[in-house]
């Protein structure tokens, strides 16, 4: 197999563009043009870390090229936005087959499919390990105000859509059994979860036309992205606990490791789940799963009482 020392940089980066073709990409730089009237671009950028955020272990390159879009293009759904297109930045030890580059490359090109999004340029360098930043940007339609978290008001539902504490669970198999081979069948789907987080785009515009208040996505864990729309809004969110119940697959998950699942629902993160408020009904897609009051001491609560399992992701 050639390695990526091998083929040389330009030989590198014609494999990215062959993998990810987009007729945006190949010049100093991208030239990307408003499709909706009054749009503002929204950007947001996150690094991916071998041995800290995936494991080529478990993860194939397109799955990590995948859930390196997702969380990136999360971030700008929870905006209100949609995603529009996404730069690659890698920094890659030369030994790296180039396959694996490729696959990273397939991988953002699948999941941008997704949501009409191209990868449009980056940069390529080697390093000691290989690391993954990436940049996404999205188009926020229109003169209404962004989805922000600071927008929480007293009297609001909470709501989410997606699954909440999976992502987390097949971390914790893929750590206990060491590999996704080895875990069993019925947990592949929360396997999937962490490998690559099923996100359903659309449902941040469409929380935007329907009037939600803040957003944000459950990148961290519950109570800490909670806790982030609630300390910026100065508002307290209590959860409902049997809204947010492990089901049945977490808990026969948590039964094989050992472990309690509601660790990794109220602490779990990287589901990607959306997260917010509306003074209204739930739009479609979201389902209520708490209340927003005036300040009442802690910032998220469920059903009351301080959550008896904290935590979640934090970079130091």
């Amino acid at each position: 197999m050639t390695t990526v020392g091998e083929a040389g940089e330009h030989a590198v980066i014609a494999a990215i563009r062959e993998a990810a073709p987009s007729a945006r990409n190949g010049d100093d730089a991208a030239v990307l043009s408003m499709t909706t009237p009054n749009a503002r671009y929204i950007a947001s950028t996150d690094m991916l870390v071998e041995g800290r955020h995936f494991s080529l272990d478990w993860s194939t390159p397109e799955q990590v090229g995948a859930k390196a879009a997702v969380q990136n293009f999360a971030d700008i759904e929870a905006m209100g936005a949609r995603p529009t297109a996404i730069l690659m930045g890698l920094s890659v030890p030369e030994d790296t087959e180039l396959d694996v580059v490729r696959g990273i490359a397939r991988g953002l090109r699948e999941q941008g499919r997704k949501c009409a999004a191209e990868l449009v340029g980056g940069d390529i360098v080697g390093g000691d390990s290989l690391v993954i930043s990436i940049t996404a940007m999205g188009e926020l339609g229109g003169p209404g105000r962004p989805l922000v978290r600071s927008a929480a008001r007293a009297g609001d539902t909470v709501i989410a859509a997606g699954r909440i504490g999976y992502s987390g669970a097949g971390l914790d198999l893929l750590t206990r059994y060491g590999s996704p081979a080895a875990v069993p069948e019925k947990f592949r789907e929360l396997v999937d979860a962490h490998l690559v987080p099923d996100f359903a785009y659309g449902r941040g515009p469409v929380a935007r036309a329907a009037g939600v208040g803040a957003l944000t996505d459950n990148s961290d864990g519950l109570v800490v992205d909670l806790t982030d729309i609630a300390v910026a809004s100065n508002v307290t969110i209590d959860i409902d606990e049997d809204a947010i119940a492990p089901s049945e697959l977490l808990m026969a998950a948590a039964d094989a490791v050992d472990t309690d699942p509601w660790r990794w629902v109220l602490a779990g993160g990287e589901d990607h789940t959306l997260l917010g408020t509306t003074s209204g009904e739930p739009p479609t897609g979201f389902r209520p799963i708490g209340t927003v009051h005036r300040d009442r001491g802690l910032p998220v609560s469920v059903a009351g009482r301080e959550p008896w399992l904290r935590g979640g992701w934090v970079s130091f």
